[in-house]
C-alpha cells in the first residue's frame, strides 16, 4: 500500500517524485482553496435556486437537472476568477509558476443512487487518466465543494499501482475525443455511449482507499493511479472541483509515473498553459509525447462545440 501524507512540509520537486511513486498528498483547507470552493458554491447555488444543489435531484426530473448542470459546469470552467484562484493554490503549496503548466479546471458531480451517471456527470469506472492520453507526468488536484462521505467519494485501487491492467486504451485517440466525445457530453442524460477506455479483465477492487476530507481540502495524486467514482449510496450529491498540472522539467527529463498499460494515441499536452505567461508547452516537447493519427482536433475548441450543439462547452 502507498502512504497518504497530510500537510507534508516538502518542496514541489520532492512531492512530485513521491507522487510518481504512488503516494497521495492531502492538504487541509486554506484561504486559497476555500476561495475556489466559494466560487463553485456561488455558481451552483445560483443555478439550482431555490433548491439546495446537494439535494436538488429530489426536486426535479433528471432532464431538467442535467440541463442546469450543463450550464453551471462550463460557467465554472471558464470563469474569469478561476485561473487566479488556482494560481494562489499552487503558490501556497510551493509550485514554481515558471515551470508549472495547468489545464482548465473541471467541476464534477456524483449524484445519489444513480440519478444522473452520464454525459456531463459521467460516473467514471475504474481507470487511469493516462488511458485518456494524459501525460504520464500529469499531477491531479482534487477539492470537495461540499461535505461528503466515503459512500460518495472517489476510490483508489492501490493494488494496481505497480500491476498492469488489461484494457482497451488502444482504441482511444485524444484528437477524436476532442472532435466527437467532448462535444457530445451534454447529449447523454440517461445513458452514455461515448467510446471510453475500460478494463477488459475482472478487477479485484478491494482493498480500496477513499479519502474523506472537509470542503476545501486538497487531494493530490498521479494521473497513473487506478481510481473510480464511488457509487453514491447517500442522499446527497457530491460536488468536486479538479485540475491537472505538468512540470516542464519533468517533461524534458522524462520524469513521470511508470507506464504499465496505457496504449492510447494523441496527447492532451497542448491543453496545458504556463502560469507565469500563458504560453503553451513548446511543440517540440509535445512531439516527444505525441503518437498516432491526427484525425480530429488537436485542441478542443469550446466555441465551435457550443455553436454545433447550441449549448456551452460541457468538457470532460
Amino acid at each position: 500500500m502507498h502512504p497518504i501524507s497530510v500537510n507534508a512540509p516538502v518542496d514541489d520537486g520532492a512531492r512530485r517524485a513521491r507522487l510518481f511513486a504512488g503516494e497521495l498528498f492531502l492538504y487541509t483547507p486554506n484561504a486559497a482553496t476555500t476561495a475556489l470552493v466559494d466560487l463553485a458554491r456561488s455558481l451552483l447555488e445560483e443555478a439550482f435556486a431555490p433548491h439546495d444543489p446537494v439535494t436538488a435531484q429530489y426536486e426535479m426530473p433528471v432532464e431538467e437537472y442535467a440541463a442546469i448542470y450543463a450550464r453551471v459546469k462550463p460557467a465554472f470552467i471558464h470563469h474569469e476568477k478561476a485561473p487566479g484562484l488556482i494560481r494562489d493554490i499552487l503558490e501556497e503549496v510551493g509550485c514554481d509558476l515558471d515551470e508549472t503548466y495547468q489545464d482548465k479546471p473541471r467541476m464534477r458531480v456524483n449524484t445519489a443512487h444513480g440519478y444522473l451517471r452520464s454525459g456531463a456527470a459521467y460516473a467514471l469506472h475504474p481507470h487511469r487518466d493516462t488511458w485518456y492520453s494524459a501525460p504520464m507526468a500529469q499531477v491531479n488536484w482534487w477539492l470537495p465543494i461540499y461535505e461528503f462521505s466515503s459512500e460518495s467519494g472517489m476510490s483508489f485501487h492501490l493494488n494496481y499501482w505497480d500491476r498492469a491492467v488489461e484494457n482497451e486504451s488502444e482504441t482511444f485517440n485524444y484528437y477524436e475525443w476532442n472532435a466527437v466525445g467532448r462535444m457530445e457530453a451534454a447529449k447523454h442524460v440517461k445513458s452514455d455511449t461515448r467510446k471510453q477506455p475500460h478494463a477488459t479483465e475482472e478487477l479485484a477492487l478491494d482493498p480500496q482507499v477513499s479519502v474523506v476530507c472537509e470542503p476545501g481540502s486538497l487531494l493530490i495524486f498521479s494521473a497513473a493511479h487506478l481510481h473510480s467514482t464511488t457509487p453514491n449510496t447517500t442522499h446527497r450529491a457530491r460536488f468536486s472541483a479538479d485540475f491537472r498540472t505538468v512540470n516542464r522539467t519533468d517533461l524534458e527529463q522524462g520524469r513521470s509515473a511508470p507506464n504499465l498499460d496505457s496504449h492510447c494515441t494523441g496527447t492532451s499536452l497542448r491543453d496545458f498553459r504556463r502560469f507565469s505567461d500563458g504560453a503553451g508547452v513548446p511543440e517540440d516537447l509535445v512531439a516527444r509525447y505525441d503518437s498516432g493519427s491526427v484525425d480530429g482536433l488537436l485542441v478542443f475548441d469550446a466555441e465551435s462545440a457550443a455553436r454545433a450543439l447550441g449549448q456551452p462547452d460541457p468538457a470532460r
